[in-house]
């Protein structure tokens, strides 16, 4: 297995031979304003370049698309993907909208397994920010509130949980005690909004983490790259250091790391 870690949550994954693109943000640096519903809004996005040719990125066999915010997916990638790209959503709504948008082979990931090749892929439920809070405040601001995870599982290979836009919460602890994931890749910039509540993990819940799964191996993603964030590789590493963290990554974009079975 190979992940590179893109830009943000856009991550690579090769498992079995088979490629896949996660939340494909393709835009150039500074292109979007920050949210105006979150903290930093006067800073542009994203934060950082690309670490490759966005030809190189879309070289890819699936995409998945964990939800349709404008973070995780844009007009670059609508421009590039090629419109009969497998692509793997949450719900009718992401779906519809991804048809919308040209493309012909949209199918939505299921809990109970949904095969593609020799891998099986299972949706998992998250909280992207306190479920009573954070949704009504979506909503308001005409956004939808739900992502979801991703569990790869296939043999001769770790077992993969990619968490998505969440905090720790009982959704996470579920997927970790149902899957004991060999791998968890963890969204964990602590992006907040301007109520002060956040919507993806910050430093305590990537510590629970850690505890709930001392045996596995833990990644950073989603760091460094939009406005609202409040969490930094350099914090998480200052952390690292001072627990010693030995089963926590943290790799720059544009880097990629290998497991063996």
């Amino acid at each position: 297995m190979k992940i590179t870690q893109i830009r943000n949550a856009t991550i690579k994954i090769e498992i079995n031979g088979v490629k896949f693109l996660v939340d494909p943000w393709l835009m150039p640096k500074n292109y979007m304003e920050g949210f105006s519903s979150a903290v930093n809004s006067n800073i542009r996005q994203p934060r950082v370049e690309l670490p490759f040719d966005i030809k190189k990125i879309v070289d890819t066999d699936v995409v998945i698309i964990t939800h349709i915010h404008p973070d995780h997916w844009d007009e670059y990638a609508e421009n590039a993907i090629a419109k009969d790209t497998k692509i793997f959503v949450q719900s009718d709504i992401d779906k519809t909208y991804i048809l919308s948008k040209g493309f012909t082979n949209v199918e939505i990931l299921s809990d109970k397994g949904t095969k593609y090749n020799n891998i099986t892929l299972y949706k998992t439920k998250t909280q992207h920010g306190k479920r009573e809070i954070l949704e009504p405040l979506c909503k308001s601001i005409g956004m939808p509130y739900d992502a979801m995870g991703i569990v790869f599982k296939a043999e001769n290979e770790k077992t993969l949980y990619v968490a998505g836009d969440t905090i720790w919460c009982k959704e996470v602890q579920v997927a970790l005690n149902k899957y004991n994931p060999d791998i968890i890749i963890l969204n964990a910039c602590a992006a907040t909004v301007l109520n002060g509540e956040r919507l993806i993990m910050n430093i305590e819940d990537v510590e629970q983490v850690v505890k709930h799964c001392p045996n596995s191996t833990i990644i950073a993603s989603h760091m460094d790259a939009v406005s609202h964030l409040t969490l930094t590789r350099k914090d998480l590493k200052e952390y690292r250091d001072k627990k010693n963290v030995i089963n926590l990554l943290i790799p720059k974009d544009g880097e990629t790391l290998n497991f063996n079975k």
